[in-house]
């Protein structure tokens, strides 16, 4: 799967936030709050409604570190399933593999977590998983495998991260090196500061 290999920080000062979570992000908006450019800091331009759309769409698809046609795959199954499909895809992009070992305190970034999975260093329900795409279930159980506790990045990220989990739909042991996806959560618990209403318009335009 293609992945966003360029610079992150001129995203993040194109949209004003910390898309990725790390720190040195934080500091970049703190120094330079605007766009990256010759023209960032002075230039000014009414945003259309089709560009208000599309930022939003960018922005969570950003977050979540998606291709554009894994995120409209996305976008594609939360239409189709019954309720709210603004609801239906945060709670998708939530289930990820790669974002629950993110949301556990397991990587310090979604990105991180992706790698993480990629190279075979978790396993669910006892089984080892290195698909970052997988949905995971109410029940399942994610923990480090026993080849992985020794190593570095791991321990690094677990150190640098909360000891319990901050989510309710999740609990995690840093001790055990476990971690458990209790329930799929209502989209009003998932921490969020894109306006999905404007990326369900966008798509059904």
């Amino acid at each position: 799967m293609a992945r966003y290999t360029g610079p992150k920080a001129k995203l993040c000062r194109r949209f004003g936030e910390n898309l990725f979570g790390t720190a040195k992000y934080d500091k970049i908006l703190g120094k330079r709050n605007y766009p990256a450019g010759q023209h960032g800091k002075s230039f000014r331009r009414k945003v259309s409604d089709y560009g208000m759309h599309l930022k939003e769409k960018q922005k969570l698809r950003l977050i979540y570190c998606l291709m554009e046609k894994q995120f409209h795959n996305y976008f594609v199954k939360a239409e189709k399933a019954a309720g709210v499909t603004g609801d239906n895809l945060l709670q998708l992009l939530e289930r990820r593999f790669d974002n629950v070992v993110y949301r556990l305190g397991f990587a310090v970034t979604r990105m991180q977590a992706r790698q993480f999975v990629t190279h075979g260093h978790f396993t669910i329900n006892g089984k080892k998983v290195d698909i970052p795409s997988l949905l995971v279930k109410p029940g399942d159980v994610i923990e480090v495998r026993e080849k992985s506790r020794s190593n570095v990045m791991i321990k690094d990220a677990m150190d640098r991260t909360e000891a319990t989990s901050p989510y309710s739909w999740l609990s995690v042991d840093k001790d055990k090196m476990n971690g458990q996806f209790l329930s799929i959560p209502a989209a009003s618990e998932i921490p969020n500061t894109v306006d999905v209403r404007l990326i369900v318009e966008f798509y059904s335009k």
